[in-house]
């Protein structure tokens, strides 16, 4: 049996700094309190690892779905079952809309007993209001990637923001040009 929580919240900033930031897995643990670590392995595979009530896991998950200041959804690959998606509208030039949709398997009793009494409900809800915290105060992503996935599978490179990290670099340190930004 799985469990959904869904929460929503609406950020001071433009979607795309909004988005862009959501882009950044990599700072998660910054704002979630349940996740210790990710690691971006490529343009769709991230490597969690999270501690939820005292039960660590590590998994892998795959970005299914990504459009850039639209929305990311992943999907966890193995036996642990995580999935998540996320969505940014735009509410006007400087304020977003992020709804967030999470679904894990509990498991044991005290992910059951978490479930059962709403208390991941409570922590997602947390840790949504933590990344409006942390991206209004910041006032700009810390990264930025602008690229599609669509099946599991990149349709373009994105783009690497001047000044930014990027979500993944090649050799060089770019990841790819930026549409946006005319040189």
């Amino acid at each position: 049996m799985t469990t959904t929580v869904t929460a929503t919240t609406e950020v001071e900033v433009p979607i795309r700094v909004a988005y862009d930031q959501w882009t950044q897995f990599e700072s998660f643990p910054e704002f979630m309190t349940g996740v210790e670590s990710i690691t971006q392995l490529d343009d769709e595979l991230t490597h969690w690892v999270v501690s939820i009530g005292g039960v660590r896991r590590e998994f892998d998950a795959e970005i299914g779905d990504q459009v850039p200041d639209d929305h990311v959804a992943w999907r966890s690959s193995g036996e642990v079952v995580h999935r998540g998606r996320v969505e940014f509208t735009p509410e006007g030039a400087d304020r977003t809309r992020v709804d967030l949709e999470l679904e894990w398997e509990p498991e044991g009793f005290v992910e059951h007993a978490g479930a059962v009494l709403q208390i991941d409900d409570l922590q997602v809800k947390n840790d949504l209001r933590r990344f409006k915290e942390f991206v209004e105060r910041r006032g700009s992503e810390t990264g930025a990637w602008r690229g599609e996935v669509h099946g599991g599978e990149a349709t373009s490179d994105g783009g690497y923001v001047p000044g930014r990290s990027p979500r993944r670099t090649g050799d060089d340190g770019v990841s790819g040009a930026d549409p946006d930004i005319v040189t």
